[in-house]
């Protein structure tokens, strides 16, 4: 595997934990206040955000 790929796939597998996380975290405001998720930015954009 050269370096550039796994520096590729490292990049891609950082991003899709950032995409599961803004799901997870989506759901469950979901789950307890419906309008709550869209008052969040780190939900609304996950990759636009720090946290």
């Amino acid at each position: 595997m050269s370096a550039s790929f796994a520096a590729a796939a490292l990049r891609l597998t950082t991003f899709a934990e950032m995409i599961a996380q803004a799901r997870i975290e989506e759901l469950r405001l979901e789950r307890r206040d419906p309008a709550a998720r869209w008052r969040q930015a780190s939900v609304l954009w996950p990759q636009f955000t720090k946290g």
